[in-house]
């Protein structure tokens, strides 16, 4: 199963339903919910940690958190 941090710079995926007690709850305010689109904007020169936008917010999060965000990639080879 892919995760959040198994995304690629500009790709985009759909979280998955995941346990409550993963993310804080912060997070989870600011729009990591299952169901929403989920983009990897930039990766911080050691990798960690990454930027991710969700529902318009960009959010900087630890690569260890972005592991535990299960997400269904959104193909877009087919966008042409």
């Amino acid at each position: 199963m892919a995760t959040v941090a198994d995304l690629k710079h500009g790709q985009k995926g759909i979280i998955i339903d995941f346990d409550d007690n993963v993310l804080p709850i912060k997070l989870m305010e600011l729009g990591c919910l299952p169901g929403n689109e989920v983009e990897l904007v930039q990766v911080a020169p050691l990798k960690d940690p990454i930027y991710i936008n969700v529902s318009g917010t960009h959010i900087a999060i630890r690569r260890i958190l972005a592991k535990q965000i299960p997400v269904d990639i959104i193909d877009n080879s087919s966008s042409l």
